[in-house]
């Protein structure tokens, strides 16, 4: 008879925990949590939102550490305001950058909208925080991560990006050429400066700004109309201005993007920071 001790029986435990540790388990695992908390906060309004945003940190940490069985350096507390200050600026710059090539093309016209500012800023901030902190946990914490050590970082980015444009196909006023466009400007984009910076607050900034300053602007954000202080008059094509799914959806933010997200993927190469896929395996 075998005692606790013996192979016998550390056998079954030892499969469990290298099952558990497979990159597609822990991800899925994450993606169940994350998105659990994501659905039951969504829409639920700015302050619920915030609230589903710590809910979900904390819903991630623990599967990498239980499940993964990792540290969370991509989530560290000491780097959050500096990277998300950080990512915050080039969101900000990417979507004002976007709008005003639009708006001088004849595309764009804007105007003061009515509202209190501060409860439409809080509202579209915490809103645009919330939706941003479950979303880069879910593609760039869990499935980039987890895809990295399968199919190297820039396979990981490709497959992330087109399921993250895909996830957009049932949003309002979607095309197939909006969730292209989203794929090449959010989840190329996004993948990228994960890549550059691993930090998962540095995104956070990207997107949340991004959302943000598109929803302040008074143009939908990716198909979802809100109250902002502005309100933009669109005239031209959908190819310029994006439609009535919204900005994301132009050419101008697509090009953009492609221009940022290059010279991150290279700084992060330079650094020795992507996994090719020949490691992807370890």
């Amino acid at each position: 008879m075998s005692t606790a001790g013996s192979p016998h029986h550390a056998l079954p435990d030892g499969r469990i925990r290298r099952i558990v540790r497979f990159p597609l388990t822990w991800m899925l695992i994450g993606l169940l949590g994350v998105g659990a908390v994501s659905a039951v906060t969504a829409d639920a309004g700015p302050v619920l939102a915030i609230v589903g945003a710590g809910a979900a940190l904390a819903v991630y940490w623990a599967v990498m550490r239980y499940a993964a069985g990792r540290q969370t350096p991509e989530i560290a507390s000491r780097r959050a305001g500096r990277e998300a200050l950080a990512g915050a600026g080039i969101g900000l710059g990417f979507v004002l950058v976007s709008a005003l090539l639009i708006a001088a093309a004849g595309g764009y016209a804007f105007s003061r909208a009515p509202g209190n500012v501060l409860s439409v800023v809080f509202t579209v901030a915490a809103t645009a925080v919330g939706a941003a902190v479950t979303e880069e946990l879910i593609f760039r914490g869990l499935a980039l991560q987890a895809l990295e050590r399968l199919c190297g970082s820039v396979g990981a980015v490709a497959v992330t990006a087109l399921v993250f444009g895909a996830a957009h196909l049932a949003n309002p006023a979607a095309t197939v050429g909006s969730s292209l466009a989203i794929a090449v400007e959010a989840g190329v984009l996004l993948g990228a400066a994960f890549l550059w910076r691993r930090a998962i607050w540095f995104v956070v900034g990207l997107h949340s700004a991004w959302n943000a300053t598109v929803a302040l602007l008074g143009i939908p954000v990716s198909g979802h109309v809100s109250p902002g202080l502005l309100a933009t008059e669109v005239s031209g094509p959908a190819w310029l201005t994006g439609g009535g799914f919204g900005l994301e959806a132009s050419i101008i933010p697509v090009a953009v993007s492609v221009l940022l997200a290059v010279p991150m993927l290279v700084l992060a190469h330079r650094r020795g920071d992507l996994i090719p896929v020949r490691r992807g395996r370890r």
